[in-house]
């Protein structure tokens, strides 16, 4: 069975997004930016939701072209092109940059890949909404979560609402420049 990983940054009252999507809360240094970007390397495959593919597809493909690119940006942007997706969307109609659509189920689609073992290694989830649905199915084997020392006040929560409760194990705990602190939990089962 192939890992689901849930990795997102946090403000430090537990959103991914303040209101109106607004993500300038988070920005990364040096440090964390290649943690994310090595993440990516290691990454098998991303699962997206339709917003979080927006953001990143709106931006990274051309990421570095940009004047004034870091180093840092450029190897992420080339990872995240290389790096094979799935959107999840009901009202997305095209996707590139090795990307796969998916309008179906996103949970029978994401329990057929989870089981896929031919496929490869780990897999990435972002996006509230298409966590969430894994969420409270029971697909995530783990959280890593990236808090940023910020209180946004509202927006977009990094959990949702679950039926019952998830019991997790702690794994690691890393602090970067600026306050950031990533901590990982697995899922026990």
């Amino acid at each position: 069975m192939r890992k689901l990983t849930f990795a997102m940054n946090m403000s430090l009252d537990g959103y991914i997004a303040a209101a109106g999507d607004d993500l300038g809360w988070s920005v990364a240094s040096g440090e964390l930016f290649q943690w994310w970007s090595d993440r990516v390397d290691a990454t098998s495959l991303a699962l997206y939701g339709r917003k979080l593919w927006q953001a990143m597809s709106s931006h990274w493909p051309t990421a570095d072209k940009q004047p004034g690119a870091i180093p840092a940006a450029i190897e992420f942007a080339g990872r995240w092109r290389k790096m094979p997706k799935v959107v999840f969307s009901s009202t997305a109609s095209t996707v590139n940059w090795n990307t796969r659509l998916v309008t179906g189920d996103a949970v029978t689609e994401i329990t057929r890949l989870k089981a896929d073992d031919s496929s490869g290694g780990p897999m990435d989830i972002g996006g509230a909404t298409l966590a969430a649905a894994a969420m409270r199915a029971g697909l995530i084997d783990e959280y890593t979560i990236v808090t940023h020392p910020v209180l946004v006040g509202g927006g977009t929560p990094f959990f949702t609402a679950l039926d019952s409760w998830v019991n997790l194990r702690l794994v690691e705990t890393r602090m970067f420049p600026d306050g950031v602190v990533l901590t990982r939990y697995e899922t026990r089962r």
